[in-house]
């Protein structure tokens, strides 16, 4: 939001920048342009809806808005007798709306207004045509506030109302706002404003007010701000007065209580490097200077995320919100750092925000956050842990060491000029460990299977019972090459298969295999399942059993009785076989019939 207006207030007394530059039309507002341009299409075609709701985080200009449209409705001046968006000069009842005392612009504060009672005012005088004005305007500032019962007093009127009635509602908590009322209204979700264009418009305020602010101190506002126009002003008027005239980046940081941004990135390298002597000594010369502890750590967490999306996005690097310091030294650590550690590492800011803001002793428990954050590095991932237990490194169960203590100091890394984020403490943050295991010692000599049999073989002789299951009932093979699998897994299958069956190829052979899901296969390329395969070949070997003659005379003189499995009897136990080439049973005698 912005606004020209600079006049000061009759008394003389000093007013806020958040008042003195208030918005007075829409061409003043800064970062709504899709809502400027929605209304501009409604006031140009006459399709002015009966109600708006405006919602947004706090300072972003919903009620500013608000009386803006109430201006624009009852614009009228010697030539222009219409609702206007353009509104190049005050019109009859301008000054009065934007000063809050005319008589057909109503305001109310549903904070403080929350009854029944107070909508059935609203209800009884909306029934009267305006004093004055062409529209009678009411808005309500903070609608979610209204209890139940206001806001199914307030539906009809709101539906139905008539014609030269208008109502504006703003709101901070849409959700909370019942859905029966937003059906009745034109909603606009108002943006956060960006940090460019808040600096650009911060930079044109300073200059009317004769007060120099340097760039890195606006940013900081900007940033501190987080969208808000209202709290970029009202930070801006806090860091002049502090600064005399003249404001720079260290006396923002001392009036606002932030942390020194090159020293939030100094800890965030001790943390992350183990070095946790350092990182309590940097934290604690910060605390010492003002920063609030909560602060500190709510921007370590910021830095720990810029640096994950320069990992991530390495176009985020041209972002104008970041400082040059966080780029270059952003980006540095970005290449070495694993997206693994920048996970854990925000995980445990975001818990130790909530553990520093219940704690008695803020400080402490900030430290606290810290150690937890650089002996971390410590603990290898459980991933580690099973791999480690299959290739017998440690043995199940065994407690798991978290290596020698980190070295400190320049010799921590071996180019002093980079990053310190390299430690020999096992596998931690500081170890940027290779992201696949490496293969057995005798990986060359592995038995690689050639086809799905002998992959169940193979899972067979390695004891993996469920997988060698898995692979006879659950899957109906596609493709199968030495390192690429093409499967159809069956409804029935866990849907876990494909990932236990690279890891245990991996395991066993020493190789990375493909292993892949086909999807809309034509069905006559697709094999059976072996399970399904298996019982094929043995009603195969059952209609063959049952055309021998001795064996169909046995099933005639049983009725009932079913063929239920089909064994090969070896030579010392059969004898020669019969001249059919047909296998008999061992022996049939006359009590067997």
């Amino acid at each position: 939001m912005a606004s020209s207006e600079e006049n000061p207030a009759a008394s003389g007394a000093y007013r806020v920048l958040a008042r003195k530059y208030r918005p007075q039309s829409f061409a003043d507002l800064i970062g709504q342009q899709a809502m400027v341009r929605t209304l501009s299409n409604a006031f140009a075609t006459n399709r002015i809806h009966q109600a708006y709701i405006f919602t947004g985080v706090r300072g972003v200009g919903k009620t500013t808005t608000a009386r803006i449209l109430a201006r624009a409705l009852n614009y009228e001046t010697a030539d222009i007798h219409a609702p206007q968006i353009e509104m190049p000069e005050l019109g009859i009842h301008c000054q009065a709306i934007i000063e809050s005392r005319h008589v057909d612009v109503i305001e109310m504060d549903a904070a403080s207004n929350t009854s029944i009672t107070n909508i059935r005012e609203i209800i009884e005088a909306a029934r009267y045509k305006p004093v004055s004005a062409r529209t009678k305007v009411y808005i309500i500032d903070e609608v979610h506030m209204l209890s139940n019962a206001a806001f199914n007093g307030l539906l009809k009127t709101l539906e139905e109302p008539p014609p030269h009635v208008k109502f504006l509602f703003a709101t901070t908590e849409i959700r909370k706002v019942p859905v029966t009322v937003l059906s009745r209204c034109q909603r606009f979700d108002l943006r956060r404003i960006e940090i460019p264009d808040m600096v650009a418009y911060l930079d044109g305020i300073v200059a009317k007010e004769g007060v120099k602010v340097d760039a890195e101190a606006m940013a900081l506002i900007a940033r501190a701000s987080e969208g808000s126009m209202r709290d970029a002003l009202s930070l801006l008027d806090q860091a002049i007065a502090h600064g005399g005239g003249h404001v720079n980046a260290e006396e923002v940081r001392a009036s606002l209580g932030l942390a020194d941004r090159t020293r939030v990135i100094d800890l965030f390298e001790a943390v992350m490097s183990g070095e946790i002597a350092t990182a309590l000594t940097q934290f604690d010369g910060q605390h010492h200077e003002g920063a609030d502890p909560l602060a500190i750590l709510t921007d370590l967490g910021e830095f720990v995320h810029v640096v994950t999306r320069l990992k991530l996005v390495p176009d985020a690097v041209k972002d104008p919100g970041l400082s040059q310091t966080e780029r270059e030294r952003g980006a540095a650590f970005a290449k070495i750092i694993p997206i693994r550690a920048l996970t854990m590492a925000w995980q445990i800011i975001l818990k130790g925000l909530a553990e520093v803001q219940g704690a008695a002793r803020p400080k402490i428990a900030a430290e606290m956050v810290l150690v937890r954050l650089a002996y971390a590095a410590d603990l290898p991932s459980p991933g580690d842990i099973i791999r480690d237990i299959k290739s017998g490194a440690i043995a199940a169960g065994a407690p798991v060491s978290s290596g020698t203590p980190a070295p400190s100091g320049p010799q921590a890394s071996a180019n002093p000029n980079m990053p310190r984020l390299v430690s020999d403490r096992g596998s931690g943050f500081a170890q940027a460990r290779a992201p696949e295991p490496l293969p057995d010692a005798d990986a060359e000599t592995a038995v690689m299977p050639k086809s799905l049999p002998e992959l169940v073989a193979l899972a067979m002789e390695k004891r993996d019972i469920r997988l060698k299951t898995a692979l006879e009932r659950d899957i109906r093979l596609v493709n199968f090459e030495v390192g690429k699998i093409e499967i159809v897994l069956l409804p029935n299958a866990e849907s876990d298969l494909p990932n236990r069956l690279h890891k245990a190829l991996l395991d066993w052979t020493g190789k990375r295999w493909g292993i892949s899901i086909a999807r809309d296969v034509q069905p006559e390329i697709i094999a059976p399942t072996l399970h399904e395969a298996a019982e094929q070949a043995r009603e195969e070997d059952r209609r063959g059993v049952r055309a021998n003659p001795a064996i169909r005379a046995i099933l005639e003189k049983f009725p009932g009785a079913e063929i239920v499995e089909v064994r090969v009897a070896t030579e010392s136990t059969t004898g020669d076989s019969d001249a059919t080439g047909m296998d008999e049973p061992a022996a049939i005698t006359d009590d067997d019939l």
